[in-house]
């Protein structure tokens, strides 16, 4: 099995594009690719999958203990022909100074070889003293190749293979000329979501053309290959508590943005996932709970303003009590409005508040998180940590939020909601700014099915008796 990361002298040179291209690449010659990305991004990761028809999974130093990233990993990659980490950032870059969260540290915990992406827009000769840099700063790491993007031309591109060849012994698997066919549109938190993008399918299959004609692919994986095979897929746990709760998960195009990992976790504990669209269904499908994620639903406010029947439904399905779960864009369109451009589009309502989109970032980043006593759900066994490690990209804040609200979290390194809080409970919804992930320190999911259960039985119960 090939396993590889795929990393860069800086950030922004083009990595996704690479690994999206490989990726489509290697799964159209018939291998079973398994992608994973480094950090709590979903876009990249969205694109990934689109890729290799297989779910992309997370690594997260941040949020992850370093034996869960290697269980987590150990679990994903088995069945798979071809691994492809993508990291984030620079090879050397991380929140530590020492480096224990960093690209090459993620390659030194899982063994794996770098394939370094050098973006060579502006620089010829230069590059001899950066890959020096780069291929002996860390001893530990095994750089097996770089990878030449946005290069000029057929003259810019022997400059560097001439300096790189009389000053250096690294190998050159690919040189890729500066096109319009590897770009992804950039959008104010990354890269323009797969799930929105109509012609997505195309865009991959471009870039998997461009890299057919300018990468190496056997060599990659002649470098990159272990000898020592995996074994065949396993499920994720045997153990599987049985459930008869039912979860209405938003799934369009203004949002998208879950981890594939949570909602696996969700089916294993016996939740039947119903999808629906806030932008096309008139109405809600006949489910316990609601779990609205991330997106960008600034971006479709006609059609969600439109879609009053739905947003109807949502508000009915709140005021009954229900169980809502929302995250970030989730929060957004369960308020009165967003504002994003001098226009304002009419949500559902449910929150007593008012989103307003600005141009430059509100909270983002890793952020830190106590829990209060107003957290509705109950716990899933175990002491709670004492913070929880989540994340939050908002370009929107909250406006004349309502009175009545209160607070799950204190939020000690971050921005959130409001006044240093966030996780805004109002009836029986839990709506928060921060992203979070069902991993050993933050059991969200099975204390929201816990949740959802408790609450179902007491309505029953209820039924019964004004029977």
């Amino acid at each position: 099995m090939a396993s590889l990361l795929i990393s860069a002298t800086r950030k922004s040179s083009g990595k996704t594009s690479i690994g999206i291209g490989l990726a489509a690449l290697l799964h159209s010659r018939g291998d079973e690719v398994q992608t994973f990305k480094k950090g709590p991004d979903y876009i990249d990761s969205m694109w990934l999958s689109r890729a290799s028809q297989r779910p992309c999974i997370n690594l997260d130093f941040y949020t992850m203990a370093r034996n869960e990233i290697e269980r987590v990993y150990n679990l994903y990659r088995t069945g798979a022909g071809v691994v492809i980490v993508e990291g984030n950032k620079g090879l050397f870059d991380g929140m530590d100074v020492k480096g224990s969260d960093c690209n090459a540290a993620l390659s030194k915990l899982l063994d794996l070889p770098i394939i370094l992406l050098v973006d060579a827009n502006g620089i010829t000769r230069g590059i001899a003293p950066l890959l020096h840099g780069y291929t002996t700063f860390d001893k530990d790491i095994r750089i097996a190749g770089i990878v030449l993007n946005k290069v000029a031309g057929d003259r810019h591109e022997r400059k560097l293979r001439d300096a790189i060849a009389h000053y250096t012994d690294i190998e050159v698997l690919g040189v890729i000329h500066r096109s319009k066919e590897m770009e992804i549109e950039e959008r104010h938190i990354g890269l323009v979501p797969s799930n929105e993008d109509q012609i997505a399918q195309r865009r991959v299959q471009r870039i998997a053309d461009v890299l057919s004609q300018s990468v190496d692919v056997d060599k990659i994986l002649a470098l990159t290959t272990d000898r020592v095979p995996i074994p065949a897929r396993r499920s994720a746990s045997s153990e599987v508590v049985k459930s008869s709760i039912s979860i209405g998960v938003a799934q369009d195009e203004a949002f998208g943005f879950y981890y594939p990992d949570d909602l696996a976790k969700m089916t294993q504990l016996g939740v039947q996932i119903e999808y629906f669209d806030t932008i096309r269904d008139g109405a809600l499908p006949p489910v316990d709970a609601l779990f609205i994620g991330g997106g960008f639903p600034e971006f479709y406010l006609d059609e969600l303003e439109k879609n009053t029947r739905l947003k109807a439904d949502i508000r009915r399905f709140i005021d009954d009590g229900n169980p809502v779960y929302a995250e970030c864009g989730g929060l957004m369109y369960l308020c009165r409005d967003i504002t994003f451009r001098g226009k304002t589009g009419s949500m559902v309502g449910a929150i007593q508040a008012n989103a307003n989109m600005k141009t430059k970032p509100v909270g983002r980043g890793y952020v830190q998180l106590q829990e209060t006593s107003k957290h509705p759900w109950p716990e899933a066994g175990g002491d709670p940590p004492e913070e929880l490690p989540v994340h939050e990209f908002h370009y929107s804040h909250l406006e004349n939020v309502g009175d009545g609200v209160e607070f799950a979290y204190k939020v000690t390194r971050g921005v959130g909601i409001k006044d240093g809080f966030d996780g805004l409970v109002y009836k029986n919804i839990l709506a928060t700014y921060t992203h979070h992930r069902n991993v050993g320190c933050n059991h969200w999911v099975e204390r929201f099915v816990k949740h959802i259960t408790k609450e179902k039985n007491q309505r029953e119960i209820k039924r019964n008796v004004a029977v």
